[in-house]
Order: structure tokens, then C-alpha cells, then sequence
């Protein structure tokens, strides 16, 4: 089996689950947050839309340079139709870069640059494991804490939720 053809049923499995979620958010409860310090309703969801877009800047660049790209965030989106799109877009670009990559370009070396200064390097197939996947399943566990927290039913993950079985 390829590397790639290794990663894609974790990436569509994982891409299905955090929309599945995402369906779920509840468009009167966009600007609620649980804390001051912590991601609004929206601003996280919007988050969750926008890091999928990690995937192309690792599939497409030998290395991401955050002194070049600083901290800019994508605008907050105002609704789940608005949130969803995003997503939907940035799926469907990642697969199809996915898709096209040979084995020797995904095991290739792809490196986190600050300017001159080296913060790591590994695979592509580790950085997108990483920054996409891992990071992804991270902000989807809070989402379902923020979900929880406005009375929202959560969907199964993994296995059953409190609120449906699978």
C-alpha cells in the first residue's frame, strides 16, 4: 500500500468527523465564549475551518516560515453555513493535493522555519499528520466541550456520546 493511499481513509475519516461536528454549531451562540481568554463560539469554528489549510501549505511548499506570515487570523465567520464553505473548500483542495503527491514526495523533508532560525523538520506525511490531523482532533475536543456547554447534542466521535449512539 502507498503512503498516500495510507493516509486518506485517516484524512476523509477525520474530515467527516470534524464536519459532522461542525454541522452541529448553533448560529445564535457565535459570539459566546466560555472564558475571556479563551476562543469565541465562532472564532473557534473558525479556526477549525481555516487550519485544514495547513494541509496545502505543507503539501505545496517545502517549508512554512512563521516570520514571513506572522500571526494573521482569518476573519471570524458569522454563521455555520459561512463555517462550513470554508471548511468544505479547504477539504476538498487538501485531498486533491493529497491525491496528486507521490510516496517519495510525502516522505520528503518539509521543515518550520522563523526566519533563519530552524523550528523542526520531518516527513511531509508527519507535518501533515501533526499540524492537520493531530491538531485538528485537538480543537474538535474543545468544540464539543463549547457544544456541551450551550446544550448542544453531540454526535459520535469515536464511539457513542451521552446524547446519541453510533
Amino acid at each position: 500500500m502507498s503512503v498516500r493511499n495510507s493516509l486518506l481513509p485517516d484524512f476523509d475519516h477525520e474530515m467527516a468527523l470534524t464536519r459532522h461536528l461542525l454541522e452541529r454549531l448553533p448560529d445564535q451562540a457565535f459570539g459566546w465564549r466560555p472564558h475571556d481568554k479563551s476562543y469565541g463560539l465562532g472564532g473557534l469554528a473558525t479556526h477549525l475551518a481555516q487550519l485544514v489549510h495547513w494541509g496545502s501549505a505543507i503539501l505545496d511548499r517545502d517549508s512554512y516560515d512563521l516570520a514571513e506570515t506572522g500571526r494573521s487570523r482569518t476573519p471570524e465567520r458569522a454563521s455555520r453555513a459561512e463555517v462550513l464553505e470554508l471548511f468544505d473548500t479547504h477539504v476538498a483542495a487538501v485531498r486533491r493535493g493529497l491525491v496528486e503527491k507521490t510516496d517519495a514526495e510525502l516522505l520528503a523533508p518539509w521543515s518550520l522555519r522563523r526566519g533563519d532560525q530552524l523550528l523542526m523538520s520531518l516527513p511531509r506525511l508527519s507535518a501533515l499528520r501533526r499540524f492537520l490531523i493531530h491538531h485538528m482532533i485537538h480543537h474538535r475536543g474543545q468544540m464539543t466541550v463549547y457544544l456541551r456547554m450551550q446544550g448542544v447534542s453531540l454526535p459520535p466521535m469515536y464511539g457513542p456520546t451521552a446524547d446519541e449512539g453510533m
